[in-house]
C-alpha cells in the first residue's frame, strides 16, 4: 500500500510505499524525488546511471533527484520518495540535509548495511511513519518532516560508522571527509559552468594545493572528482537524449567539442560519438 502526503502551500510531496512505487521506473528515468530503498529479507536489482546495481538483503539505498534509476526486481521492499520542497526547504548543508553525506558524499551510491538492531529500529521507525501518514492534523506535516530527519540520521551515522573504519587505513579525520563533501556539493552546483580546481578552492577558501594534499589521502583528487562529473553527465546526456555529442559539450560549458572528446575518451577509452554508436549497437 502507498501513502502520500502533499501539502498544498509548500508543494512538499512525500510518498512511502513498498515496490509498487518503483513500477513507473521499469523503463530508466530521471529520479526526480529523492528516494530511499530498503530491502528486507531478498535482494533487489537496479540500473543506475546505466551501471547495473544489486542491493543486498537488509540494506537501504539511498537516491538523488539527479540520477537515472531503473528498477529490475524485488520484493518486499520499503520505499521513501520525497522532493526538495518537503525535507530541504532551506537547502542547507549539513551531513543530514539534502546536500549531506547521503546524498554529495564521496560514495556514487551508497549503501547502508543494516545489522539486526538496526533493523529493529528501522522497523519501528517506519511503523510511526505509516502511522502519522494516516493520522491527519496540522501538525502531521512537522511530525514527518522529523521522522524523515530521523531516518536520514540513522542512516548516516551508519555510513559514517563504515567510514570510519575505511579512514583509519589513510589516517583520515571527519575534517577532510565533510571537506571532500562540501567539495562535491559545490562541483554539483556548478560544474556545467566551473572546471577548473581553482574556483572551488575559492569557494572553500582553501588553496588548490591544499585540496590536492587533503584529497590524496581519500585516494582522489579534485580535478578528477570534476572530469569524472563531466563524463558522468556526458554519458547521462548521450544515453537518455538524442542530443549530438557537439550539443552537450557546450551544454557542460566546453567551447571547444573536441575539449570534451578527448576528455571523455580519457575516461572510458570511446569518444562521445563511439560511445552513443556501441550503444545504439547493443540495443
Amino acid at each position: 500500500m502507498t501513502h502520500l502526503f502533499s501539502e498544498f502551500s509548500t508543494d512538499a510531496v512525500l510518498k512511502v510505499g513498498n515496490e509498487s512505487l518503483l513500477e513507473s521506473y521499469k523503463q530508466s528515468k530521471q529520479v526526480a524525488l529523492f528516494m530511499f530503498i530498503r530491502t528486507k529479507d531478498s535482494k533487489a536489482e537496479i540500473i543506475v546511471d546505466s551501471i547495473p546495481f544489486t542491493i543486498e538483503p537488509h540494506s537501504v539505498l539511498a537516491l538523488t533527484n539527479i540520477q537515472y534509476f531503473q528498477f529490475i526486481e524485488g520484493e518486499d521492499l520499503i520505499v521513501y520518495q520525497f522532493n526538495r520542497e518537503f525535507y530541504c526547504i532551506k537547502d542547507h548543508d549539513q551531513e543530514v540535509g539534502c546536500a549531506g553525506l547521503l546524498f554529495f558524499g564521496n560514495e556514487h551510491l551508497p549503501l547502508i548495511h543494516l545489522d539486526e538492531k538496526e533493523q529493529d529500529k528501522f522497523n519501528t521507525l517506519h511503523e510511526v511513519f505509516v502511522d502519522e501518514l494516516e493520522t491527519k492534523d496540522n501538525i502531521q506535516a512537522e511530525m514527518l518532516r522529523m521522522l524523515m530527519a530521523r531516518f536520514i540520521i540513522k542512516s548516516t551515522r551508519i555510513l559514517k560508522a563504515k567510514d570510519h573504519i575505511e579512514e583509519k587505513t589513510f589516517g583520515t579525520t571527519d575534517s577532510k571527509i565533510d571537506l571532500l563533501r562540501s567539495f562535491n556539493v559545490l562541483v554539483e552546483s556548478h560544474f556545467r559552468q566551473e572546471h577548473s580546481v581553482s574556483f572551488y578552492a575559492d569557494k572553500l577558501f582553501k588553496s588548490p594545493k591544499t585540496l590536492s594534499n587533503t584529497f590524496a589521502k581519500l585516494n582522489t583528487s579534485p580535478l578528477k572528482i570534476i572530469h569524472e562529473r563531466l563524463v558522468l553527465e556526458s554519458k547521462r546526456l548521450l544515453v537518455y537524449t538524442d542530443k549530438t555529442a557537439k550539443e552537450i559539450a557546450f551544454e557542460i560549458g566546453f567551447e571547444d567539442a573536441s575539449h570534451l572528446s578527448r576528455l571523455f575518451k580519457k575516461h572510458t577509452s570511446l569518444s562521445p560519438s563511439d560511445f552513443k554508436k556501441q550503444l545504439k549497437s547493443a540495443s
